[in-house]
């Protein structure tokens, strides 16, 4: 080769000269490639060539890499092969090196490019590295009349060659107003590279006011309708309100006093039965030889009982958690059990029940009574759905002494967020 050392600037040419000369001893026929990484964008004039013995020729070599991200800047190795068609064996190979130089091309777009809001707006800043090797950038934000706050984050990043960033975009108005037309904020994104001239792209942010629109049309009929209600009582339904009011006291009255005479008529009658009654039992005491005047005796022997209330039986506040610690299981329906057993000659009354999932596993979770009967079926969540849920009753939940609440897991996390531990923390008392 003329020279084994080589440098181009993407989306350029680069050439080099090989000089091939036929050592046999008899006609060849002579295939020039280049291998290697550069080999890609390498072209050989011409191929191939046919030689008499000890006669030379010169072929061309052409590297042209494409200027895009995807060919990186750097040193690359390469080849030049000449294969013998009559001798292989014999084939060579020269070696040689190819630089391939850097460049910078950033582009920057905002999305949306006009967003709306009252209080804020809201954007992202897509920041594309075009070129051959990485890039340090910072972005800044400013409106040509200063009315606006800025918040970005990131403020700085590094992005690899071929790669898009995004930069969040909060524009916030220094005054708001609660009602007018809405004003327009236009805003540029700058973004600097450490090398290179800066990437300018342009935003709009539209302030609208504080109120929405429907808000006074609706206080306005909200109004009108409270006055019509107003015209309606004043006119119509207060008039008829007393009348049915003074109608219905005066049947009432009229009821009541049916009833009180009534009542007079069957007391006196019950009066006259007693009077009757106790003329009867007194000729009947008369008659045995007892006085009806005469006080009763008391027997002594003859004690009186006054009934008492059975005390409570003796409660005990309890607060226990049952964790899970259950290992992933493909087979959603396989669940590992974790129990709390009500100790023998106790009742369990749970009066509260919380439900955790703190590192939001995946799976699904039952909440289960165990009895000397069999297993019963209280709640069943997806642990997907949840991460706290309270159960409060006013009616406590009852465990017999020997039943037991059971916390069943069947865990589906990927294979890196490890085991499900769910929990359930239950609270009330222990009576017995």
């Amino acid at each position: 080769m003329s020279t084994t050392s080589l440098s181009v600037a993407a989306g350029r040419e680069v050439s080099c000269t090989v000089v091939v000369r036929n050592a046999g001893g008899i006609v060849d026929h002579f295939t020039i490639d280049v291998i290697g990484p550069p080999g890609p964008w390498a072209t050989v004039t011409p191929d191939t060539v046919n030689l008499l013995p000890e006669e030379t020729t010169e072929v061309t070599v052409t590297f042209a890499p494409p200027r895009t991200a995807d060919v990186r800047a750097g040193t690359f190795p390469f080849g030049v092969r000449v294969f013998s068609q009559e001798d292989p064996e014999g084939s060579v190979m020269s070696e040689g090196e190819l630089v391939v130089d850097p460049f910078a091309e950033l582009t920057a777009e905002v999305v949306p490019p006009k967003a709306e809001g009252a209080t804020v707006g809201t954007f992202e800043v897509a920041v594309d590295n075009r070129g051959n090797e990485p890039a340090l950038v910072r972005v800044e934000a400013a409106d040509r009349e200063g009315e606006l706050d800025f918040e970005l984050r990131p403020v700085e990043l590094t992005l690899d060659a071929g790669t898009t960033a995004y930069v969040r975009l909060r524009a916030k108005p220094a005054r708001r107003f609660l009602r007018g037309q809405p004003v327009r904020h236009p805003f540029q994104v700058t973004v600097t590279p450490v090398t290179g001239p800066p990437v300018i792209t342009d935003g709009t942010y539209v302030q609208r006011q504080v109120l929405p629109k429907w808000l006074l049309p609706l206080l306005a009929a909200l109004l009108v309708f409270l006055l019509a209600l107003v015209a309606l009582w004043f006119t119509v339904l207060r008039p008829a309100v007393r009348s049915a009011a003074s109608d219905a006291a005066a049947k009432q009255a009229e009821e009541v006093r049916t009833v009180a005479q009534a009542a007079r008529q069957d007391a006196g009658a019950a009066m006259q039965q007693a009077d009757q009654a106790k003329t009867g039992s007194d000729r009947a005491l008369r008659n045995v030889g007892v006085d009806p005047a005469a006080p009763p005796a008391n027997d002594p022997a003859v004690p009186v009982r006054v009934p008492t209330a059975a005390p409570p039986p003796p409660t005990t506040p309890i607060d226990h958690r049952i964790a899970a610690d259950a290992p992933i299981d493909q087979d959603a329906r396989r669940f590992r059990n974790f129990d709390f057993v009500v100790p023998a000659g106790k009742t369990l009354l749970v009066t509260d029940m919380i439900l955790q999932n703190p590192r939001a596993d995946v799976g699904t979770m039952r909440v289960l009574r165990r009895t000397p009967d069999g297993t019963i079926s209280m709640f069943e969540f997806g642990l997907g759905n949840f991460r706290d849920l309270d159960h409060h009753w006013v009616q406590p939940l009852v465990f017999a002494p020997g039943e037991a609440v059971v916390l069943a897991v069947s865990c589906q996390n990927p294979p890196e967020k490890g085991n499900c531990t769910p929990a359930i923390s239950l609270s009330g008392r222990f009576e017995g």
